[in-house]
């Protein structure tokens, strides 16, 4: 009886050990971060830790997004293309009074799909999520009923960073938040991120940090604004020139590389008026990156301290490419008049404040890219990726082999030996489009796409190999680029190679046709 019971007992902690080693996976996504914003993609902003992250990992020259948040966000947790999985535009923020039939500008997360959380959760992972939500507004589309165990964050698309502004909605599992002294959105962030991770105790989980900054209105702690001001009175012709230069340098680019022309709206910096408040803005925005990327220091450091840093799978990558919008209306709208007022007389930066750094940093942001945030040109679609995974890189490296947001998914479920279902909670789940990045990681080739295509309030674009048919929404027509030739989309092909403007259209409409676009 005394070696039965011994045995169960070596029985039962060989099963708890073999859970035990699932390798962890945290996701961790910024906002409105351009492609050349942390310092291992060429900035001038400190970023210790995601450099420390890449320097020991994998750093992807060719990852791209969904063009914007909601978009991006969908297609990253359910493996699929954003208008399969229901959001080709934007969430829906008013009540939903029907969710049948859908379709795939509806405004939520489809039944039809399945996000990573609920699939690892049926593998025997315990599911966290930090952060910013944006694909549901509704409480049948929030994060634990999407198969997350724990939640904390905002619902909505974006806030104070200091308080709740009317209309938004910041939960703690599925119940309000109230707001205590001292709140900064970032650093609360960060912080449930690390008790999370405490929480998973010897279980395997999977995390998914959802950064609001460096998304407007600039905020962030004068101690982090004060280490960059006076820094941008550079101006950012001369910071445009260093980023391209420091990508270069790493190998991002190809020395043959040119820097897209300054946007044709945006002054020349010696021309430009009112320089300090440029300088405040950009300073304030990096102070921003700086902070969160304090906050991803944070989670390494418990990791290490768990002793499970080995064992984790961390990614990196921003929803979207540098952010050109203005805020005058929106902080009209979002603010009321009198605190609107009042937030013209505030710094950037500090509480009160609400404004954003324009399409004039935004240009430096996306260097060497043209273009921005929604649009499907190379500086909306662009992002950093880093994969930080001990356990199976012992030698950092850096890949051109292209990614897709989507892919994410089944990378994700590949590592933990989860299968990807036909049904879940009795709907049919849409196949997943994404294709696993473990060979990549593994330092190996693999298969490509046939071809990767956006849509998004008409930004459109198809990449096949090298060649990108994209959709100009000013000009009214397609170009066409050889992006092995010409990254930076600066030299339009398409009046002398018509077959393949042709080829590309014909495929990009089979494609529009088959996900649903304009649905």
């Amino acid at each position: 009886m005394h070696l039965k019971r011994l045995f169960l007992l070596f029985i039962l902690g060989m099963s708890h050990w073999a859970v035990a080693q699932k390798p962890n996976i945290i996701l961790i996504m910024a906002d409105d971060l351009g492609y050349s914003d942390i310092g291992c993609y060429g900035s001038e902003i400190r970023t210790p830790h995601l450099d420390a992250l890449a320097s020991n990992g994998v750093k992807f020259t060719q990852f791209y997004n969904a063009a914007r948040c909601c978009p991006s966000r969908a297609s990253l947790l359910t493996g699929v293309y954003p208008h399969q999985a229901g959001m080709g535009k934007m969430v829906v923020t008013s009540a939903i009074t029907s969710r049948v039939p859908e379709k795939a500008n509806q405004g939520w997360l489809s039944r039809n799909t399945v996000t990573i959380a609920e699939v690892l959760k049926k593998a025997g992972y315990r599911t966290y999520m930090s952060g910013k939500w944006h694909v549901g507004e509704e409480r049948p589309d929030w994060p634990l009923q999407r198969g997350f165990d724990k939640y904390f964050g905002l619902i909505s698309g974006a806030t104070s960073y200091y308080e709740l502004l009317p209309g938004r909605l910041i939960l703690e599992d599925n119940e309000p938040y109230i707001i205590p002294e001292g709140f900064y959105m970032t650093d609360a962030i960060s912080e449930k991120a690390v008790d999370y991770i405490d929480a998973a105790a010897d279980n395997p989980f999977f995390m998914y940090v959802a950064y609001t900054a460096p998304h407007w209105p600039l905020h962030a702690p004068d101690e982090e604004i004060a280490q960059y001001k006076g820094l941008y009175l550079k101006g950012w012709d001369r910071l445009r020139d260093a980023r391209l230069k420091k990508q270069k340098g790493m190998g991002l680019l190809p020395v043959s590389q040119l820097l897209s022309e300054r946007d044709s709206t945006i002054s020349a910096w010696e021309d430009a008026p009112d320089k300090d408040e440029w300088d405040q803005k950009m300073a304030a925005y990096a102070a921003m990156v700086t902070r969160m990327d304090k906050g991803i220091g944070q989670i390494v450091a418990k990791l290490k301290a768990n002793g499970q840093l080995d064992n984790t799978l961390i990614m990196f990558l921003s929803d979207n490419g540098a952010c050109s919008e203005e805020l005058v209306n929106r902080a009209k709208r979002d603010l009321g008049d009198q605190a609107y007022e009042r937030s013209l007389t505030i710094p950037s930066g500090k509480k009160g404040s609400y404004d954003a750094y324009g399409k004039e940093w935004a240009n430096l942001g996306n260097v060497p890219f043209r273009l921005y945030k929604s649009f499907t040109h190379e500086g909306g679609i662009s992002t950093p990726f880093i994969m930080h995974y001990p356990k199976l890189v012992t030698k950092a490296f850096q890949t051109d082999q292209v990614g897709h947001i989507m892919d994410i998914m089944p990378t994700c479920l590949e590592l933990a030996g989860a299968k990807y279902p036909k049904t879940y909670n009795e709907h049919v789940v849409k196949p997943v489009e994404g294709m696993s990045l473990l060979p990549i990681l593994k330092g190996n080739s693999r298969k490509n796409h046939e071809f990767i295509a956006w849509e998004h309030f008409d930004s459109r674009a198809i990449r096949k190999e090298n060649w990108k048919l994209v959709w100009s929404r000013e000009n009214k027509k397609w170009e066409l680029y050889d992006l092995a030739r010409d990254r930076a989309e600066l030299n339009d092909l398409s009046a002398t190679h018509a077959d393949k403007v042709k080829e590309l259209s014909l495929l990009y409409q089979s494609w529009s046709k088959r996900v649903g676009v304009g649905q």
